[in-house]
Parts: C-alpha cells; structure tokens; sequence
C-alpha cells in the first residue's frame, strides 16, 4: 500500500445494534472504490483502539464474512462507553502516535449520543493542532434520541423486536381465565421511543397500558389503572420504559459519561403490585435481545445502515469533518429518506424525546406516532408469515 496515501479507520462505540455492522459494510464496500485511499483500519473496542493502536486491517478480511456483516447484529469491531477526557490528558498524545505511524486522514465514529461527544471532541482536537485528519459521526441507537436525524439507524430493528416479542407476552397472558399482571421493562433510558412502539399492535394483541419517561408518572394512578384493568379482563400486560422515575437498587450505578443504570424497575413494580393488590405478578426484562436480534432487523433499517455508512465515506473524501450523518424523511406515499450532514455539535450529548403530539394517554400513542413509526418497519419478505408492518400473524377464532 501506497505509504503517501490517507488511511482511513471506522469505530463502533456505545450500544450495539442490529444494523451497525451494516454500516460498516457501507463503509468497507464503499472505501474499498476510493484509490485515494491507503489502509482501511477497523479500530479495536471504539476510541481505545486508536489509543492503543489495536486495529484490524479491514482490506485483508474474507470476501464472504464481508457480505455477512448485513446479518450479523452486534458489534464486531468490539465496542467501548469511554469517555474522552480534556484535550491537554497524555492520552491524547497516544492517539497522535497512532494517528501519524498508521497515516490516518480519515476518522469514521459509528455510534449514539455519547459516541458522537467523542466524535465531536476528535474533530475540535485534530483541527486545534491543525492536523489533516477529518472525522464524521455515523449514527446508531436502538433508543431513537439523537436530534436532527428523523430516526437512528438501529431503532426501527430494535421497534420491531419488541413489537413481535410483546404481542408473544400478550398472547400467552390472556390463555387463563385468571392470570397475572405482567410488566414488560423495554430499553431507553431518558425516552420512551421503543416502548411507544407497541401500539402498533392490533387491539387484541396489545398491551393494556404503556408507560413512557415523557409522560407524567403517578405511582398510586399506576396501581389504580393496573387494578382497573384486572378487575375487567383476569389479567393485565404493561409495557413499561425502563427510565420511568421509579427508585430502585440498580439507579445507584453510573458510567463514564454519569449515566445511571436504569435496568430493574419492573421488578419493583411487580412487588408493588403483589403488596399493595394482591394480584400475582410478573416481571419480563427484554434487555439484550432488543438490541441483537438480526431475524428482525427491518429491510429499511438495514438498507439505510448501509447507505449511511456509504455517504460517510464519500463526505469525509470530500473534506469534511466534525458531521454526523442525518436522514430527512422525503414527502410522498412511498417512503423514503435521504442522507445528509448535521454539525456534530448540534447533536452530542443531547437527547430527542417523544414530542407532545406523539402522546396520547396511558393506552395509546397518536396517530402520528403510528405514520412516523409504521413506514420504517415495512416488510416485502416473507409475506404469508407477517403482515405488512413486520407483525407475525396469528390465528383467531370467532366466538
């Protein structure tokens, strides 16, 4: 390889998704079309492997396990949740060294809010020492809260697993004449985006009662509605935001970036619910799977990653530094999205919640909730087996 030439390294950092390595094949695929461009460097574990200078050179990697990034959900580069500290920390001198024995002259950071804060602070170190070495933000969380784009790549994959997965919960809890009050804790930490997703489900297959951070919380209301819906049917199903101001024993856990652990308050409402109504109860945490689930992933999610990560390359060739990539949703019956670029500043750190005229009550989103969401989850596959919104059918007899 051409010691003269720009290499270019890409990172994934933060919460992986089911799409990330999606837009790392966009990347490889598309930087591979450049001659302009020397190495292709995959850092190890976000930030900390251009710190110490672990990469992977992503030009030598088989043909095939390429094509079945598209597949594969997860974070394959590894991921990290470091935090990067003032600009004067000897570790900054580290990256340099890295920066300079490798060549880098382009930067590409694969992540969320706190990701495009390490985005932001690379492109403002480089510029300040007046270092050629462009960096862009390529965006990705299941949670939906970056600001400017229309969506995060990840989401709607993430929407559309705990859609499937909540109507399986809702169709085994209604099997008994006299069952249970069942809390299902869904992802998001200061926003209720993936939770807000369940009201795409049919009347029948839904849950009872949706609870999201932007709405008002009221733990006496809680029980009463919880109570209320027992008393009608034999058994209640709650989808429940993990960030809902409820206390519990793993909120007292932060990382780097001062973040609390949010996982766990369905399990104290369940107790709640035990003690205070004397209704059994149950608690689901869907966690993981939510974030990891290829079988799921949405034809347009993963589409967009790829694009996504194309566009970055293309923008970064072309001199630009300190972006993130965005999508703006086009007008039409059809949808679609294009790509386009948004000052990184404009989006670190900060968090896109539910807008007001997305809420509606504890039973149900608006109807704009449902137009913004539905599009981004349509299914062309597999037909006979789900409905147009990605939904799996299933069967129901008349009375």
């Amino acid at each position: 390889m051409d010691a003269t030439k720009k290499s270019l390294v890409y990172f994934q950092s933060g919460g992986p998704t089911a799409v990330i390595n999606c837009s790392l094949y966009g990347v490889i695929k598309e930087a591979k079309k450049h001659p302009e461009i020397g190495n292709i460097f995959g850092a190890r574990y976000g930030v900390e492997g251009l710190i110490d200078d672990n990469l992977i050179d992503l030009r030598k990697q088989n043909p095939e396990q390429i094509e079945l990034l598209k597949q594969t959900p997860g974070a394959i580069l590894g991921s990290t949740r470091k935090k990067l500290p003032a600009d004067d920390d000897p570790l900054f001198g580290k990256i340099i060294e890295t920066i300079q024995k490798h060549n880098i002259g382009y930067v590409l950071v694969n992540g969320g809010n706190d990701s495009m804060d390490t985005c932001l602070r690379l492109s403002r170190f480089f510029e300040e020492k007046k270092m050629d070495v462009k960096v862009i933000g390529i965006p990705k969380t299941i949670d939906n809260d970056l600001e400017v784009t229309d969506h995060s790549l990840g989401y709607p994959s993430a929407a559309l697993h705990i859609i499937n997965t909540t109507k399986m919960i809702v169709e085994d809890a209604k099997a008994y004449k006299k069952g249970k009050v069942v809390l299902i804790e869904i992802m998001g930490r200061d926003t209720g985006w993936l939770t807000a997703s369940v009201d795409l489900l049919p009347e029948d297959c839904r849950p009872d009662l949706i609870y999201v951070p932007e709405a008002k919380w009221d733990e006496g209301q809680f029980l009463k509605d919880v109570k209320a819906v027992y008393d009608e049917k034999g058994y209640a199903v709650c989808a429940v935001s993990e960030g809902m101001p409820v206390q519990h024993e793993n909120a007292i856990e932060t990382d780097a970036f001062g973040h609390k652990s949010m996982d766990g308050c369905c399990v104290t409402l369940a107790e709640l619910v035990k003690k205070n109504l004397g209704i059994g109860s149950r608690s689901i945490e869907l966690s993981i799977p939510e974030r990891a689930d290829p079988l799921f992933t949405t034809e347009v999610d993963q589409k967009e990653a790829i694009a996504c990560g194309t566009f970055a390359v293309k923008q970064i060739l072309s001199g630009k530094t300190g972006f993130m990539v965005c999508l703006k949703r086009k007008t039409g019956k059809t949808y679609s999205a294009q790509a386009f670029l948004a000052p990184v500043g404009q989006i670190a750190d900060k968090t896109k919640l539910l807008p007001p005229e997305f809420l509606q009550d504890t039973k149900h989103m608006s109807k704009k909730f449902r137009d913004y969401l539905e599009p981004l989850l349509m299914i062309t596959k597999h037909r006979h087996i789900y409905e147009k919104n990605g939904i799996y059918k299933s069967s129901r007899f008349s009375k």
